[in-house]
């Protein structure tokens, strides 16, 4: 399920950017490896941008007292609270001028979302768009990687986790090559643009 194509994109398609926050890239709660991505990351949204394509950021959005802290009985160190540096997009991430949409999730202090889909409005506006197929990239394969790819084969989606665009935490050695052969058993594959 994996490869290099020539792939031929779209109205139907759409891009989604998960995650790639400063508090996961060099802040509070950072993914090892993260800043290597970013220009494969950028790589996709030029060339979905260049398509006059859409592209969907999504980001964790929290409140100070999020369930999903340490402090308030949760397993990760606070990140990613609203209107913080480490809630902002990195400042090299390429954010086009058009088709862009921001996706916050994890909004509400009691109830978090790995899924780009969870308690969003992501899916609505895919399907006022026509979307068909998504491609998915970003921050953290083993997390917010994978239950946005699971949500989105759910919803119908034909779906894409673009391999050289993402970047997992492992916490236990080996989750995100697991997380991704879990992925391709319900479909999704694996693509590396030659872009």
């Amino acid at each position: 399920m994996l490869g290099k194509a020539e792939f031929t994109l779209g109205y139907s398609d759409a891009l989604i950017v998960v995650d790639m926050q400063n508090d996961f890239i060099s802040g509070t709660l950072p993914v090892k490896g993260a800043e290597e991505i970013i220009e494969h990351v950028n790589k996709y949204i030029r060339l979905f941008s260049q398509k006059e394509l859409c592209v969907f950021f999504t980001r964790d959005w929290h409140p100070e007292d999020h369930l999903s802290f340490k402090e308030n009985g949760g397993i990760w160190p606070k990140h990613c609270v609203m209107n913080t540096w480490g809630a902002s997009f990195h400042k090299d991430l390429v954010l086009p001028e058009d088709n862009m949409f921001i996706i916050s999730k994890g909004t509400s202090k009691d109830f978090d979302a790995y899924s780009g889909f969870q308690g969003t409005k992501l899916n609505e506006l895919l399907k006022e768009r026509g979307i068909k197929r998504v491609f998915v990239c970003g921050i953290a394969t083993d997390y917010c990687v994978k239950h946005t790819c699971i949500g989105a084969v759910n919803l119908g989606y034909q779906t894409f986790v673009l391999l050289d665009a993402v970047k997992g935490v492992d916490l236990e050695k080996g989750a995100s090559k697991k997380a991704l052969e879990y992925l391709y058993s319900l479909g999704v594959i694996g693509l590396i643009f030659d872009a």
